[in-house]
């Protein structure tokens, strides 16, 4: 067992000793799967950066040699950095767990005696094995890919994940899709796409000289540079060498893990191999378009290419296939074309040769759109976050509570100290009303607004997603949109699609499944009669409804109307669930919410307007905030922000007791607790939601998301809710101490200056979303006709709402 210099000495001991001599007691160890030559990316980008002023161990994946006859650790100094990169070298022969513990014994060989606060940084979790022992001030997961997807993968890697998320205390993800599929795994995960070296690559755009090997192939030249792996979609590259001959095809990196006779030859294909960094601006330059064509399989779905802005920046218009973070952070860019199969590729590179041999001004477009990417900046805002739970650390260890650690940024802005932030409007919440607001701000009135959130999502309440089978749902129960309004319905249209829906609910009542709310159908079943009339049945009822003096609860608005019997069966008892009280020390205005019908009309609503965003909520929303002037960022307080963000006017949309520090107590409010289950069947239950009114049965309703969404799958997610006091903010208590409290808020809003409190937490009502989409949009008119700004079409729907 020993350690021994490379082809670039260092002191023997490590690069430790050599760089706390120069004043650096810091020791970052990076445990990479990727080898420090073989492409410069992100670990490269990143621990050049680290290396200024803390000692970087670059730990490569060992080499076995046939002629090791004991483990070694070759170390060398990279040419252009303090960067130490070790190369395990093992003999043949040892097994998964014997590695380990080769491995293990190395790396302590190597740290031996050296007091230094050390950084675990990880980019494969495999490497856990030989090293989750060390004793680090900061664990690191920089989670670039999901590489349980990619070809060979270790059946272990999936614990071994998990072991490291459990053991990390600051996670990052390459791009924002996998951020998203993460991010339920770890309490302080952020998502980091791939940046650029913009001068590195801009000088593509000036460069003359040609590389030898590419300097006699005709052009026009469509090229890619890269990994030619199992993520190329090899058919797609034959499919557009065979449709246009006259175009090359230039094909640089290396060839790994797929066999080289399975790559297309064509003449006009030609694969030159890998290439060091240094020079791939001069092959970029001498490229009419730049390629991305890879295969949309598992291995490609939450990629973020580096090369995306490298092509950009180097002024070479771009043709990939549908790559998620592709197309959602550049695919709205005149120089990016955005195509799937053959035919549809091929036409969108003759646009991009187009766009290539015309006018540059799709290159402004690209500059500002790359302005504020730099590694620098990702760079210094992981540094932020690693400090941040480095300290986080130190005051749990003596016991002292600080602040929050720094929460994740949704695209497309990175949040850091040093970053000057100055907006027209601040929004908190980036639920219904403040998306809508925030469009409307930006859109009507051209200010810059900041929307952030607390959760790590946009959409508020009605966010939904797809979970790990592939089923659509909602995180919070199920959204079902309805409105009586044309002005929501036709504002709403703006963002999405519609898939009609009418909801069906049944009740699970005497053993049986009945409509609600209760109709004839539901009085036939329940009570065995033959009612076929709307006369008919409003008698029955009429014979059932007991006599209240005076309607002031829950209770009496039911009983009144249909009797003790039908009260007791389907409103007592989930009531008492739902809000931890007897109806009858509820409002009326709780119960009146659900009517009692004497047809046989089954839908739960009866609004002209019933529909669900074809694409999901989540969509509706990403395309509502998808504005130039409108920053996002989500998983921020506003506490967060309140000391380095200046804004003119703030809309708070969070609980308006909250904003006010409690100074008068909390406002009441009932929470619900989630158990979301997906069923290896195709359905479940007949209907999208299923209510339990019944108090022996913990959860009020149980829905099945596939009936709402429209989608077709194999299996089916359901989702029980259950009632509960503590928790997420979700309906108020409907009393008269509590709308009494309230009104002692709203006097103090109504005297602070600045401030629009919106949406039904700042209203301490309970709205349905169309109507918080209204209230939003009536609050807007009122800033623009404010400003003097509100024209005659909204001037009109004003007066008509009013």
């Amino acid at each position: 067992m020993k350690i021994i210099e490379g082809s670039n000495p260092i002191q023997v001991g490590g690069a430790v000793q050599e760089i706390r001599r120069m004043g650096r007691p810091r020791l970052l160890v990076c445990f990479s799967h990727l080898r420090w030559d073989f492409v410069f990316q992100r670990p490269q980008h990143l621990m050049t950066r680290f290396a200024q002023d803390r000692a970087v161990l670059y730990w490569e994946e060992p080499e076995v040699r046939d002629a090791q006859t004991a483990p070694e650790l070759r170390l060398r100094r990279c040419e252009a950095s303090p960067v130490v990169v070790a190369t395990p070298i093992l003999p043949p022969g040892l097994d998964a767990a014997a590695q380990d513990v080769a491995l293990r014994q190395l790396l302590d060989t190597h740290l031996a005696g050296q007091d230094v606060e050390l950084t675990r940084w990880y980019y494969t979790p495999m490497m856990l094995g030989f090293s989750r022992h060390l004793d680090a001030a900061c664990t690191v997961y920089d989670c670039m890919d999901e590489l349980a997807n990619f070809r060979f993968a270790p059946p272990e890697l999936a614990a071994r994940e998990r072991e490291l998320f459990s053991l990390a205390d600051v996670v990052f993800t390459g791009g924002h899709s996998l951020y998203e599929a993460k991010r339920d795994r770890h309490h302080n995960i952020h998502p980091f796409p791939s940046s650029v070296d913009r001068e590195h690559f801009s000088r593509a755009r000036t460069m003359t000289e040609a590389p030898e090997d590419q300097a006699s192939i005709p052009g026009p030249r469509l090229g890619f540079y890269g990994v030619i792996d199992e993520r190329m979609d090899l058919e797609l590259i034959a499919a557009l060498a065979d449709a246009r001959p006259e175009w090359s095809l230039v094909m640089v990196g290396p060839v790994v893990k797929i066999d080289p006779a399975q790559l297309p030859k064509r003449s006009n294909i030609h694969y030159l191999g890998g290439k060091t960094y240094d020079v791939l601006p001069t092959y970029l330059a001498g490229w009419d378009v730049a390629l991305m064509p890879f295969a949309i399989n598992e291995s490609t779905r939450f990629i973020s290419p580096t090369k995306t802005p490298e092509y950009l920046a180097g002024g070479t218009p771009v043709v990939s296939t549908p790559i998620t973070d592709v197309a959602r952070h550049y695919g709205e860019l005149g120089g990016v074309k955005i195509a799937a199969e053959p035919a549809a590729f091929v036409a969108a590179c003759d646009a991009a040769l187009e766009l290539s041999g015309g006018s540059s001004g799709w290159l402004d477009e690209v500059d500002q759109a790359l302005s504020a990417l730099s590694w620098d900046v990702t760079f210094g805002a992981m540094d932020d976050l690693m400090s941040a739970a480095v300290a986080a650390q130190r005051r749990a260890a003596s016991g002292r509570v600080g602040a929050a650690l720094p929460l994740p940024v949704s695209r497309p802005t990175i949040r850091t100290a040093v970053q000057p932030r100055s907006f027209d409007y601040l929004i908190v919440g980036a639920g219904f009303a403040g998306s809508v607001l925030a469009e409307r701000l930006a859109a009507g009135l051209g200010k810059r607004v900041l929307v952030i959130d607390k959760r790590p999502h946009i959409g508020g309440n009605a966010f939904d997603e797809k979970d790990a089978a592939g089923v659509l749902m909602h995180r919070y129960g199920p959204h079902i949109f309805h409105t009586n309004s044309d002005e929501i319905a036709s504002y709403l249209s703006r963002f999405t699609k519609w898939r009609p829906y009418e909801h069906r609910v049944l009740a699970s009542v005497s053993d049986m499944l009945v409509p609600m709310p209760i109709n004839r159908t539901t009085l036939n079943k329940l009570y065995g009669l033959t009612l076929t009339t709307d006369a008919e049945a409003e008698a029955f009822l009429e014979s059932r409804a007991e006599p209240v003096d005076r309607i002031r609860t829950s209770k009496d608005v039911v009983v009144s109307k249909v009797g003790m019997d039908l009260y007791q069966r389907f409103f007592e008892g989930y009531t008492r669930k739902q809000w931890g009280m007897d109806p009858s020390e509820l409002d009326k205005s709780v119960t009146a919410r659900v009517p009692t019908r004497t047809n046989d009309d089954d839908r739960y609503f009866v609004d002209s307007f019933q529909a669900m965003p074809a694409d999901g909520y989540t969509r509706m929303f990403e395309t509502m905030l998808d504005h130039p002037n409108i920053t996002v960022e989500t998983g921020v307080n506003f506490q967060d922000v309140r000391s380095d963000t200046l804004y003119d006017e703030l809309i708070f949309t969070g609980p308006i007791d909250e904003f006010f520090d409690h100074r008068f107590g909390k406002l009441p409010y009932r929470s619900l607790a989630f158990r979301h289950e997906t069923l290896d069947r195709e359905w479940f239950q007949s209907v999208g939601t299923v209510n339990y009114p019944d108090e022996a049965t913990p959860y009020t309703r149980i829905s099945e998301y596939k009936h709402i969404t429209g989608q077709t799958h194999p299996k089916t997610t359901v989702t029980y809710e259950f009632p509960q006091a503590e928790g997420e903010p979700y309906y108020p208590i409907p009393r008269p101490e509590n709308q009494a409290l309230f009104k002692r808020y709203e006097a103090l809003a109504l005297e602070t200056p600045g401030v629009h409190f919106v949406g039904r937490l700042a209203t301490y009502r309970y709205y349905n979303m169309d109507q918080v989409v209204g209230q939003a949009l009536a609050s807007y008119r009122r800033i623009a006709e404010a400003e003097g700004r509100l024209n005659a079409l909204e001037l009109a729907s004003a007066t008509a709402a009013e």
